[in-house]
């Protein structure tokens, strides 16, 4: 069952212009394992570390409109890690309350990302499993009325 839905684009020249100013905004964004990635592809090409930087963003400004709540806890913006499994396909590691609140509601979350020349997009859903939702309405239904 869809729990939400959301969507995020930008401008990468925004993204690179915040993190020119302040690697503190970096450190905001990104959590560890996704601040080693940046750093490595920062090393290889500075254009690169800022697209990976900008579809980050993206990703976790979709993930709070997804959840319907927006970038506030539990949810903060390195509690919420977009890395790439082995094979390249991007998903969302969470931590912390993040992490807790998510498996207290059952849901998990999709994500995708892309950026072109100038922009960078993401997509999310969030899910609860079709049978994880059956049988908690079943159990609701089953408890007698006060």
């Amino acid at each position: 069952m869809i729990v939400g839905i959301g969507t995020d684009i930008c401008k990468i020249a925004r993204i690179a212009e915040s993190a020119g100013r302040s690697q503190r905004f970096v450190e905001k964004v990104l959590g560890p394992d996704e601040l080693a990635q940046y750093q490595l592809r920062g090393e290889r090409s500075p254009e690169r570390a800022m697209r990976y930087l900008a579809t980050r963003w993206a990703a976790k400004e979709a993930l709070g409109k997804a959840l319907g709540s927006g970038v506030v806890p539990p949810m903060t913006l390195a509690t919420a890690q977009v890395l790439n499994n082995p094979a390249g396909k991007p998903e969302f590691v969470f931590s912390g309350a993040l992490a807790e609140h998510m498996c207290r509601q059952g849901w998990f979350a999709q994500v995708t990302v892309s950026d072109e020349a100038e922009y960078a997009v993401a997509f999310v859903i969030v899910e609860k499993p079709v049978a994880q939702t059956v049988v908690q309405s079943v159990a609701q239904s089953a408890q007698p009325a006060p």
